[in-house]
């Protein structure tokens, strides 16, 4: 189907600018305070976009029975650079984590490649391995991917690690795994869930102020508090276009997680419809490409990118909104942020690329 390429190209095209037009409105208060230079978030994720659009075309061109040919190595190189931005001075540090590699000005973060390397690994293992027994079919997948949750629970990034864990047993789901096992899969996440909580209690502090924001209004709540008075006033159409109130140092660096504020801020019902909209085409897009592909590998493997793209997109919607509490995760296309956004264009590359050359097509 050559329209639902078309389709999928314009619509990451149009969002990733509309994300482009959204990191200028929202950065440019804190960007003149912070590098006395408005532009500073502009310029970096220009270049970052247009490095995007050439990974889209170039990726789209590279064959999707390599990435099952190099899985293994893939996957080792990004789980070695894990374990390297763990290391004082070869990591650094930002916001509390050390998630990044410091290359000149910017910021790499491994944990998004890692979620892409892990995707093509797993997809990889399925196509190979018929799901016969839970022991010896599904433990061994589960086994790395806990040994990968656990590296990036390491640096902390609970939001990334959770995008990949869910993503992960997505795929096991589609691949046949007996739904008893997924039932005690979720009493052994949840009771994970209370011992990450446990030991960590800045945890704790997040989930009660995601209950009661206003409870602890100048501390733990703030953000999500200063997000739904972004929201709230939104309307139909918005306060227009670069009159955001929260930007004006209300609501912290509003041109990463909680872009979508601004652009409800903003734009209103109206921004939130386009941005729906658009997400919507994409993964229905992505899904239809993943359905309709005979090959087992590129099947698991689009769905998986597919499922992420659309878990992560909830993920960061459910928070800004306040209905889940503040995990750090952004929303793809559209957040300010290269390591989030080229990875996601490499995602969509690899769907382009397996859409193509699908014999269904």
């Amino acid at each position: 189907m050559k329209k639902t390429r078309k389709l999928l190209l314009i619509s990451i095209i149009i969002l990733s600018l509309f994300g482009l037009l959204m990191i200028y409105s929202s950065s440019t208060i804190w960007a003149e305070y912070k590098f006395n230079d408005p532009y500073k978030y502009l310029k970096s994720q220009a270049f970052f976009l247009l490095l995007g659009y050439l990974i889209i075309f170039v990726i789209s061109k590279i064959p999707s029975n390599l990435y099952k040919k190099y899985s293994n190595t893939i996957f080792f190189i990004f789980t070695i650079l894990l374990i390297l931005v763990l290391i004082p001075g070869i990591g650094t540090i930002r916001n509390g984590s050390r998630s990044w590699f410091g290359i000149g000005g910017f910021g790499i973060q491994p944990s998004e490649f890692a979620k892409l390397g892990l995707i093509i690994f797993t997809s990889k293992y399925l196509a190979n391995n018929k799901i016969k027994n839970i022991k010896t079919s599904v433990l061994p997948i589960l086994s790395i991917v806990l040994l990968i949750f656990g590296l990036i629970m390491m640096q902390p990034d609970f939001g990334t690690g959770v995008i990949i864990v869910i993503s992960i047993i997505a795929l096991l789901f589609i691949s046949g795994v007996n739904m008893s096992f997924f039932v005690k899969l979720g009493i052994l996440g949840l009771l994970g869930i209370v011992g990450l909580v446990i030991v960590a209690p800045y945890r704790m502090a997040r989930i009660t102020s995601f209950l009661n924001p206003w409870s602890d209004p100048l501390g733990t709540g703030f953000q999500i508090i200063q997000s739904l008075y972004a929201i709230g006033p939104g309307g139909l159409l918005g306060m227009g276009l670069g009159n955001s109130v929260q930007k004006h140092f209300y609501l912290p660096e509003p041109q990463t997680d909680f872009i979508f504020s601004i652009i409800s801020e903003e734009l209103g019902i109206a921004g939130i419809l386009i941005v729906v909209t658009l997400f919507t085409i994409i993964i229905s897009c992505g899904f239809k490409i993943a359905i309709n592909e005979e090959d087992n590998f590129n099947k698991y493997l689009s769905f998986g990118i597919t499922f992420s793209i659309a878990f992560q997109t909830i993920l960061n919607l459910m928070v800004v909104t306040g209905l889940i509490p503040v995990t750090g995760v952004t929303l793809p296309f559209l957040s300010y942020g290269g390591s989030s956004l080229l990875v996601s264009m490499a995602e969509i590359g690899i769907l382009l690329n397996i859409s193509k050359n699908s014999a269904s097509y």
